[in-house]
């Protein structure tokens, strides 16, 4: 059953709990969890890394330093997921035949079956 406000007639707002995106995967934690999740990230990104050829091996991603606001020191969660969410996405490798970004471990993969596109 779904209760609905009384002055308005409106369903309530259901708010999510603040989530942290991984600078390493890009996935969202909680922010209790990500404290957990990124140094195993980090290391299954290492254990990834030095299984693939030199040629696409990349440098450790770096955590994104984001400044804190005002005088308590808060961060700017926003501020901090797109800081992060663009050191996840600068992991990616574009496809030298389509453009497409992938994982190093991916691409590999990806480009067993990509063919350049037929001239018209």
């Amino acid at each position: 059953m779904l209760l609905y406000c009384n002055c308005c007639l409106q369903p309530p707002v259901i708010r999510r709990p603040p989530t942290v995106v991984c600078y390493i995967c890009g996935r969202e934690f909680g922010t209790k969890s990500i404290g957990i999740h990124e140094p195993q990230c980090l290391k299954k990104w290492h254990n990834e890394n030095d299984m693939l050829p030199k040629h696409l091996r990349r440098p450790e991603p770096k955590k994104p330093e984001v400044r804190s606001l005002g005088a308590k020191g808060f961060y700017d969660l926003d501020a901090l997921n797109e800081a992060a969410w663009k050191s996840a996405q600068s992991q990616l490798v574009p496809c030298d035949i389509c453009g497409r970004t992938f994982l190093p471990d991916r691409l590999i993969v990806h480009q067993r079956s990509c063919k350049p596109k037929a001239a018209k």
